[in-house]
């Protein structure tokens, strides 16, 4: 099997290392996207991982016609993607008394909406293909709902994505589509290699900060092919963190 990849938001960050863990597990291309600079470190790492590397500029707070159309494009010239790593998710961090509309509209549209359009792009060639792996985000806690200050808007609509995520796998589990989800912990520098986070304290139970290596390998797990049977799952990258980070939460 040729395996094609879009892994959103990878620019920089998490999604910049597991493109890159994607390429080295045999990928034969690794097609990103990014919000402002081209990201042409990250095309890179993946072409130096061994697969063929695009990138197309996303802004997934766009109208929804733009967003669309965009997808439709990276589909048409680097696809058909049989793995959707969708990583793009805002964070805001503050207060509900301090929150406003347009923190609400970037919660939401950068969240959930984004969500739902990567996965209607790249659903219709995955299940004419019988075949795809879709990973998507929420937070520390989401699928528990669980409540931390300052994430009012944040936890609420990753924990619709979670909802989301959950039921979309099992209206697509007879077309060979697994759809899981991940929720990252400590992990306060997104460029960070394991062997590094291994001297950096954290109030994770592990002691330590997590980084990229981490969530790649479970991305690696859940798109496996031979992965088929875990569909609808939440798995908990966290170092044993129950507490979410609410120091600007002001």
């Amino acid at each position: 099997m040729t395996r094609r990849a879009l892994v959103t938001g990878a620019a920089s960050g998490l999604a910049a290392g597991i493109a890159a863990a994607l390429a080295a597990d045999g990928f034969a291309h690794v097609a990103i996207t990014y919000r402002t600079t081209p990201p042409d470190a990250v095309l890179r790492s993946i072409e130096r991982a061994g697969a063929s590397a695009s990138a197309t500029r996303i802004d997934f707070l766009d109208d929804p016609a733009i967003v669309e159309s965009a997808l439709a494009s990276a589909s048409a010239e680097a696809g058909p993607f049989d793995t959707l790593v969708h990583a793009v998710g805002p964070m805001v961090v503050k207060r509900f008394e301090r929150l406003d509309l347009d923190d609400y509209r970037e919660m939401f549209d950068g969240n959930v909406r984004s969500a739902v359009l990567a996965a209607r792009a790249v659903l219709p060639t995955m299940r004419a293909a019988g075949f795809g792996r879709i990973v998507l985000f929420g937070m520390n806690g989401s699928s528990e709902t669980r409540p931390f200050r300052g994430f009012t808007l944040h936890g609420a609509a990753k924990s619709a994505v979670v909802a989301f995520g959950r039921a979309l796998a099992v209206e697509e589990a007879p077309h060979g589509i697994t759809v899981n989800l991940i929720e990252p912990g400590h992990i306060r520098d997104k460029r960070i290699a394991r062997a590094d986070a291994m001297n950096v304290p954290s109030p994770a139970p592990r002691g330590r900060a997590g980084s990229y290596e981490d969530v790649a390998d479970v991305v690696r797990f859940l798109v496996a092919p031979e992965r088929d049977y875990v569909t609808g799952a939440v798995i908990a990258v966290g170092g044993g963190l129950t507490q979410a980070d609410e120091r600007n939460a002001t």
